[in-house]
């Protein structure tokens, strides 16, 4: 019986490993904001990343500050790395301005910010019972029962 024990413990540790090396990480695009100045900054960046396991691209746009890295790694594992080479880092915190209901929020707006981008923060609904909003709808010209003054 002992060595039947054995061989099962040893076949379903041969299972595992094969298990463990087929579980990749998703192919996926992070995307980093880095303050670079110069070609050497840029460089050093891009090697650091381009140097990590599973890396597929590299693409540094400096007039943003933003590097992105596309294939398959983890997300914290390339800020650091970057951090690592002395730059201050921060995952990318601007989404397009088309995608936030109300984008010239204070927390949203940023004058920082590239062109057609505003910060990415958990965005204010308003309730669209209030009064406000119920007057408004009252003169709009989607609703077929509005004033007919107008």
């Amino acid at each position: 019986m002992g060595a039947l024990d054995y061989l099962s413990n040893f076949c379903s540790a041969t299972s595992t490993r094969s298990t463990s090396r087929s579980r990749r990480k998703p192919m996926q695009t992070v995307e980093i904001k880095v303050k670079m100045d110069c070609d050497g900054c840029e460089r050093r960046v891009k090697n650091s990343v381009k140097s990590m396991k599973g890396v597929k691209s590299v693409e540094i746009n400096r007039k943003q500050s933003r590097v992105t890295v596309n294939g398959n790694v983890d997300p914290n594992k390339v800020l650091k790395n970057i951090m690592n080479t002395g730059k201050r880092a921060e995952f990318w915190p601007y989404i397009p301005y088309n995608l936030v209901s109300y984008p010239y929020v204070t927390q949203a707006y940023d004058k920082r910010a590239p062109a057609g981008n505003v910060k990415n923060v958990v965005q204010a609904f308003s309730v669209p019972n209030t009064t406000d909003e119920q007057m408004t709808h009252l003169f709009s010209d989607d609703n077929p029962n509005a004033c007919s003054i107008m």
